[in-house]
This record gives C-alpha cells, sequence and structure tokens, in this order.
C-alpha cells in the first residue's frame, strides 16, 4: 500500500528502481535472485508500479540487503526540497530521525567496504608469500 505524502504518492516501484540502480544490481540479477517465475522484463514492470504486494517488497528489500521501509517510505521530492531548503538557508542541515533508512543502508555499504577492503589485503598478503615461496626455489 503506497503511503502519502501531503498530495504526493510514495512511488515503490520507482524507489526499488532508484536502490537497484544505486546497488549497481541490473534487472535480470535481481529477476534471478527472485527465483524462477521471475525475468528482466517482469522487473521492468514492477517497477513501474506504485503500490507493490508486501511480500515482494520484503524479498526484493531482503535481496537488495536495505530495510524495507526504505521502499516504502522513500520519497525523493521531500529528500530534494529537503536539500534545496538547506542549501537556500545558506545553513549545514542535519535531518535526524532514527529510523532513517537511507542512513542505515549507507552504514551497510561501508561495513561491505570494509570487508572487501580486508580481503583485498589478505588476498594481496597471500600473493606476496607465494611470490617469496617461487623465489626461493
Amino acid at each position: 500500500m503506497a503511503h502519502t505524502n501531503s498530495n504526493q504518492k510514495i512511488h515503490q516501484g520507482r524507489n526499488i528502481k532508484r536502490f537497484r540502480e544505486m546497488l549497481g544490481i541490473k534487472q535480470e540479477v535481481l529477476a534471478y535472485e527472485l527465483g524462477d517465475d521471475w525475468n528482466q522484463k517482469k522487473i521492468s514492470l514492477l517497477e513501474q508500479k506504485e503500490a507493490i504486494e508486501t511480500n515482494i517488497l520484503r524479498e526484493v528489500a531482503q535481496i537488495l540487503k536495505i530495510p524495507v521501509e526504505a521502499i516504502e517510505n522513500f520519497d525523493e521530492e521531500q529528500a530534494v526540497n529537503v536539500i534545496a531548503s538547506t542549501f537556500h538557508d545558506n545553513a549545514v542541515g542535519v535531518i535526524v530521525n532514527n529510523h532513517n533508512p537511507i542512513e542505515k543502508i549507507i552504514e551497510l555499504h561501508e561495513e561491505k567496504i570494509a570487508l572487501y577492503e580486508r580481503m583485498l589485503k589478505e588476498k594481496d598478503d597471500m600473493m606476496l608469500r607465494l611470490e617469496k615461496l617461487f623465489e626461493r626455489k
């Protein structure tokens, strides 16, 4: 069910598309993760829907590793208005919200980046050890 924000409706399909693109996930990959009865065309149609069934929202959120509330509540126009008014007032604005889905997404992806960096360092260390091993022979 779509939530209303004054006279503006949240477009859940568009939100799925935005988050999917921000995360660099192709429609085909999302379709594959959702299961056999999904394909790229079906994802394209899903992203055009204003309101999406709760069970599908949950599955998509789980695959994208974002809170379902991010898809349900993100209103780009509202975010742009807040940023614009903050910029216009020549002030640094901080939006404080205990359930800020964007903050949660950033936090999750910072954790992923840290993990990837550790994995790369371990790989580099292993390559150095292998090179030294081959030099000895």
